[in-house]
């Protein structure tokens, strides 16, 4: 938990963490308290791509303009960009825990105004409040975990923080099963969300603060106390004695680089260590984003669809499936973290990663060229008003598959024998899809009907089980331990922020690249950024398990290079796998 102390860093493996807190249940209580905030993050991130097929289907304005849907996903990641970097100043300012009780605040007003909301707009400003609780729930949770943590388990109690996104997201997907006959459908899977942050709201009342916050305030009294209520007792004193040489030096630091956090992130460029603790915790929380794995989560049912699943509560269900396995993958992911590295676990992952988005990629393309052709006499059967006009009027009508009538923005009413028969063009209203439905056709408005639909899912899942025990979880640790105390709010809200940053742009560009690019081709685009984000893994990022911060903090004082490229072996026997 803190710099130095009597920890055996090679039992840090989840079966120690097991025997730890079934001894002291105390902080289990206090990292799944703190971890309900992954939870809020992790629903927010889940809700909204089934909510999404049905707020489509309420405001006509949603399902015909693309940017539109992006922004009403996009809009909570904004409000997390800025989450986050408040977050940051709350966390040094204020504390751990009153950053969390303000995340929750922020949170459940957020969803109340989304499923109170009358029209798109204030469906948006809902989800900018949201964002905002999530922002600072998502770098103070682990961040507050990581410090009411001993050392030898601390990788395994963070990962419970991902195991609260994960279920998090799994939790948001029942939700929507549950609600997708049940009138305002969308409105009660947003305005659910209120409950689990009320719920946090209430623990952290009767949890005390970070142990480490409060030392740094002089209130050494109360640190103790939680120490007592953390460690053995003849481990107390060595912990109060590391934390006593860690605030000192912090102070002498202050003495140089002034308070403030404007100052702190000054100091923080300018220390040689924070940089290189920055280059790491910044490259995997980008690439943690860069690999797509936030176009599944966000548009998950969407994604089921342009597979050739249709129906709105099947792409829900499947879609379920690969939440399921993300929740399963972090479990994974506290069994080995702290067994095999952050570092290796996520070298492994990305690689599983860069293949399965290769063959998803190619997998959507061959979806995609051999898509139903259309049939003339099949769309004529609707009448030239309900038939869509671009098809009407193309001059190469007769070469026109279903994947030429969706880029058309119009949509495939499927032909009544077959699927997979040629179907009918037509006008993507409401109206027209209620004529294609009464006489029991499948209406397609996102994906074509597709012989490769269920590998394509089968693909998904594989994706989700490459990304959920390393990409998923490990760059939440790596952040919450690579930097020096001083600097650990404001470097942890640094690397946040690029990580909301990055999420942004891909969730606000998604469906735009698929108009552009096809699913093929934007899952080839994230394959090919996956590649480049494991070189720069590789090079920047070294292997933290087992160690003290003190020890971190000499490992980036010193430089880290791999082994294959003239690096030292590490002097810790935990960090032999670190290359």
């Amino acid at each position: 938990m803190v710099e130095g102390g009597a920890t055996t860093a090679d039992k840090t493996e989840f079966t120690e963490c097991w025997r730890t807190v079934w001894k002291t249940p105390y902080i289990m209580r206090l990292a799944l308290s703190a971890g309900i905030g992954g939870l809020l993050f992790g629903y927010d991130t889940g809700v909204i791509s089934g909510a999404l097929l049905y707020i489509r289907d309420d405001f006509e304005d949603v399902d015909k303009k693309t940017w539109l849907q992006e922004t009403i996903v996009s809009m909570a990641v904004a409000g997390a960009i800025i989450g986050a970097a408040f977050g940051g100043y709350m966390n040094d300012r204020w504390g751990r825990r009153v950053a969390i009780l303000a995340a929750d605040i922020v949170f459940f007003f957020g969803a109340i105004v989304m499923a109170v909301a009358p029209n798109p707009w204030v469906i948006i400003i809902g989800r900018i409040l949201v964002g905002l609780g999530v922002g600072m729930a998502s770098m103070t949770a682990p961040l507050y975990i990581s410090e009411a943590s001993p050392a030898r388990i601390r990788g395994a109690l963070v990962s419970t923080n991902g195991l609260m996104i994960t279920g998090g997201q799994f939790l948001s997907y029942l939700i929507n099963l549950a609600f997708t006959r049940a009138p305002g459908t969308w409105r009660w899977m947003l305005g659910v969300a209120g409950i689990p942050a009320l719920v946090q709201f209430v623990l952290m009342l009767s949890l005390p603060e970070s142990p480490r916050w409060l030392y740094r305030k002089d209130r050494v009294d109360e640190a103790r106390a939680i120490l007592e209520k953390i460690y053995p007792a003849h481990e107390v004193e060595d912990e109060l004695k590391a934390l006593k040489l860690s605030v000192d030096a912090e102070k002498a630091d202050e003495a140089v680089i002034g308070e403030g956090m404007i100052a702190k992130v000054k100091g923080a460029l300018k220390n040689r260590v924070v940089r290189r603790g920055l280059y790491a915790g910044i490259t995997v929380q980008v690439a943690q984003q860069f690999v797509g794995i936030n176009t599944v989560m966000y548009y998950a049912p969407t994604i089921v669809q342009f597979a050739g699943f249709a129906s709105n509560s099947v792409a829900l269900a499947l879609s379920l499936i690969t939440s399921g396995l993300n929740a399963v993958g972090s479990i994974v992911s506290m069994c080995f973290v702290d067994r095999y590295g952050r570092r290796r676990l996520m070298l492994v992952s990305m690689t599983g990663i860069i293949f399965f988005l290769v063959i998803l990629s190619v997998v959507f393309m061959e979806a995609s060229s051999h898509a139903p052709k259309i049939g003339g006499i099949e769309s004529a059967h609707f009448g030239s008003n309900s038939t869509c006009s671009a098809y009407l009027t193309a001059p190469d009508a007769p070469r026109w598959s279903c994947m030429t009538c969706l880029k058309a923005d119009c949509a495939f009413c499927a032909n009544a024998a077959s699927e997979f028969h040629p179907g009918a063009c037509l006008d993507s209203s409401k109206v027209v899809r209620g004529e294609c439905r009464a006489e029991n056709r499948v209406f397609f408005e996102q994906g074509c009907p597709s012989k490769f639909g269920f590998l394509a899912v089968v693909l998904l899942g594989l994706y989700i089980i490459s990304y959920s025990p390393g990409m998923g979880t490990v760059p939440w640790i790596v952040n919450s331990e690579i930097y020096p105390l001083r600097y650990r709010g404001v470097g942890g809200g640094i690397a946040a922020v690029s990580n909301w940053c990055s999420n942004l742009i891909v969730s606000e560009s998604y469906l735009s690249l698929t108009e552009a690019l096809g699913a093929g081709g934007t899952f080839f685009l994230f394959a090919g950024i996956s590649t480049i984000s494991l070189v720069f893994i590789y090079f920047l990022v070294p292997e933290t398990k087992g160690l003290q911060f003190e020890e971190v903090e000499k490992l980036l004082e010193d430089g880290y290079r791999p082994r294959l490229f003239g690096g030292k072996k590490e002097q810790s026997k935990d960090q032999v796998e670190s290359a």
